[in-house]
C-alpha cells in the first residue's frame, strides 16, 4: 500500500535544506522573544547573549532552558509574546497541583496546529472518506480540539463526542461506521472490555485504525489494543506547552514517531548535566518552538526520556523519529535506591494471561523504610475461591516483576473492574510518602 503523506515539501525534505529552515525560523523566533518576552531577555542577559549571537541550530545549546514551572511562575500570561488581542484561543493543563499551565494561540498558531495535526491523521492513514470519533476530552485540555480541526483539514467526517460515555461511544461506532477513533489507550482497552461484555464482536465494525496518545503506553499494550479492537494502533505525542497533540506521530509503519521538526526542533540532553548526548543515545527530549507567535518556547525540557533517528523511514519521510518513550524523567519512582518507571511494571502484567491490564501503584512508607503495593486485576475466569491458586499467581507475579526490577515489591489480586476506569489520562501511580 502506497504510504499518504500530507506535506511531502516538508516531511520528505532531505537534511541540509531541514537545517537551513531551522536556522532562519530559529534566528526569528529568538529575536520575536528576546524583544516580546521579558522572561527571555532577562534569562539571555543573565546569560550574556543577544539574538545575534544565534546564526543557526548549532547555537540551540548557547540559548536557556525552559522548565513548566517557569509556565506557571509566570501565571497566566506572562509568557505570552503577542498582545491579548493577538490571542484567539486560551488552553490549560489540568495540572493536579499548583496553578494550571497556560497556553495562547494566535490564529497563525491555529493554521500551525491543524497542519501538524493533518500530518499526524494522513501518517495513521486517516483519509478524507473516513469518519473519525475523537473521544479527547473537549475542553481546556487541548487533546479534543487539536485532534478536531487536524481531521478537518484532512477532510475528514468527524464525529466530536468527547471523552467518556462509553454506551455512546460503542452505539456511535457501530451505527455511523466509525473507522478510525483517537483516545487514550487506557479508554481504548476500558472500551475493548465493554465490547466483550456486550458480545460486540470488533470484526462486525468498519474500525480499522486508533489513533493514541495523552499517556505513556508500552508495546504490550499496544498489541493487546490491536488484538482486542482488531485495528492498528498508532501512537501520537504532544504537549499543551509546545502546542497540544501533533509534536510527533507513527506512520503506518510504526517504527518511530515523526517529529514536526520544521516547527518543533528537538534535542537530547542528559537529564543531569543538561548537555548533549550523543546520537541515538537515550536522554531527555528538549524542543524548541519556531513558528509559534503567541507561546513560543526556548529549549523546553519535557522530563520525556526517549532517543532520536535521523535516518530515513521506510514510509518515505524525512523527519527525524523519536522512539517511543520509556517514561519521564519525573515520572520516574525511586524506591530503595531503585528507578522504577509504572511502563515496567505494566510490560510485566501484560505478558499474562491471568489478569487485566489495569493496575495501581501504591508506595508507601513504613518506618524508614519505602514499600511498593502493586494493586492488579486478575481476569474473571482465574479469580477463584481456591485460595492457594490465588496465591501462586500472586507469588508469580512478584516474582516477574522482581526479576525485571530487582526489586522486591507487594502484590494485591482484586476482582475486574476494582481499579477505577477514566475517559482521560489514566492514574496509575499513588505516593503516599509526599503526604507524610
Amino acid at each position: 500500500m502506497a504510504h499518504r503523506i500530507w506535506n511531502e515539501t516538508m516531511e520528505c525534505m532531505d537534511r541540509e535544506s531541514m537545517r537551513k529552515i531551522q536556522s532562519i525560523r530559529l534566528r526569528e523566533i529568538v529575536e520575536h522573544v528576546y524583544h516580546n518576552t521579558p522572561f527571555y531577555r532577562n534569562k539571555m542577559q543573565e546569560l550574556g547573549i543577544t539574538p545575534e549571537d544565534i546564526n543557526s541550530v548549532d547555537d540551540l545549546v548557547k540559548l536557556p532552558f525552559t522548565v513548566k514551572t517557569d509556565l506557571r511562575d509566570n501565571y497566566p500570561f506572562g509568557l505570552f509574546a503577542v498582545p491579548s488581542s493577538e490571542i484567539v484561543r486560551v488552553h490549560a493543563s489540568s495540572g493536579t497541583t499548583g496553578k494550571p499551565t497556560v497556553v495562547g494561540y494566535t490564529r497563525k498558531d491555529l493554521t500551525t496546529w491543524s497542519e501538524v495535526m493533518a500530518r499526524t491523521f494522513t501518517g495513521a492513514g486517516v483519509h478524507s472518506n473516513d469518519f473519525i470519533q475523537i473521544a479527547y476530552g473537549y475542553g481546556l485540555f487541548t487533546g479534543g480540539l487539536g485532534a478536531h480541526y487536524g481531521a478537518e483539514k484532512v477532510g475528514a467526517s468527524v464525529i466530536p463526542i468527547s471523552g467518556g460515555n462509553t454506551d455512546k461511544q460503542l452505539q456511535l461506532i457501530q451505527d455511523f461506521k466509525t473507522n478510525a477513533i483517537a483516545m487514550t489507550p487506557s479508554y481504548a482497552l476500558h472500551l475493548a472490555e465493554v465490547m466483550e461484555e456486550r458480545g460486540i464482536d470488533p470484526e462486525s465494525l468498519d474500525l480499522r485504525v486508533g489513533i493514541f496518545g495523552a499517556e505513556p503506553w508500552t508495546e504490550s499494550m499496544r498489541k493487546e489494543i490491536e488484538e482486542r479492537l482488531k485495528i492498528k494502533a498508532i501512537d501520537i505525542y504532544g504537549l499543551s506547552e509546545i502546542i497540544g497533540p501533533g509534536v510527533s506521530f507513527e506512520c503506518e509503519d510504526q517504527c518511530g514517531l515523526h517529529i514536526n521538526e520544521d516547527h518543533f526542533i528537538p534535542e537530547i540532553v542528559d537529564p543531569e548535566t543538561l548537555k548533549p548526548v550523543a546520537e541515538g543515545e537515550e536522554g531527555e527530549l528538549v524542543f524548541t518552538t519556531v513558528t509559534k507567535e503567541g507561546l513560543p518556547l526556548l529549549r523546553y525540557r519535557t522530563k520525556d526520556l526517549t532517543s532520536l533517528n535521523y535516518e530515513k523511514c521506510s514510509c518515505g519521510r524525512t523527519l527525524v523519529r523519536m522512539k517511543k518513550c520509556t517514561g519521564r524523567s519525573d515520572d520516574m519512582l525511586i524506591i530503595r535506591g531503585v528507578n522504577v518507571f509504572p511502563s515496567q511494571v505494566e510490560s510485566v502484567l501484560l505478558e499474562m494471561s491471568e489478569t487485566e491490564p489495569h493496575y495501581l501503584l501504591i508506595v508507601e512508607r513504613v518506618g524508614t523504610m519505602d514499600t511498593l503495593t502493586v494493586m492488579v486485576e486478575v481476569q474473571n475466569e482465574f479469580f477463584s475461591d481456591e485460595i492457594s491458586k490465588l496465591e501462586a499467581l500472586q507469588k508469580k507475579i512478584k516474582q516477574n516483576i522482581q526479576n525485571l526490577l530487582g526489586l522486591s515489591v507487594n502484590v494485591k489480586l482484586v476482582e475486574p473492574k476494582t481499579i477505577e476506569r477514566t475517559a482521560g489520562k489514566s492514574k496509575r501511580v499513588i505516593d503516599k510518602r509526599v503526604l507524610q
